[in-house]
């Protein structure tokens, strides 16, 4: 029932106790439990969207941050604040 990997052995265990209980309940429900981590995509369209995304996610950070180190500096300047 379970692999030598112990990140698969913990969602199995789950998996066989709730549809245990699901059983004892009278219930006809089940629960199901899949392997893969991550959804996987094969196909270039779906990477070629994520990658761009990825991307202008991080270019809105970046040019996000810089104003923010200017602030901090321009308020220090204003209280005259000296490093040790």
């Amino acid at each position: 029932m379970c692999s030598p990997e112990p990140v698969n052995c913990f969602p199995v265990l789950v998996n066989i106790l709730s549809n245990t209980f699901l059983r004892l309940l009278n219930s006809s429900a089940s629960f199901r439990v899949w392997t893969k981590l991550f959804y996987t995509a094969d196909g270039p369209d779906v990477k070629n969207y994520l990658f761009h995304t990825l991307l202008n996610h991080l270019l809105l950070v970046a040019a996000g941050l810089p104003p923010l180190f200017a602030m901090s500096s321009a308020e220090d300047y204003k209280v005259r604040s000296t490093s040790c």
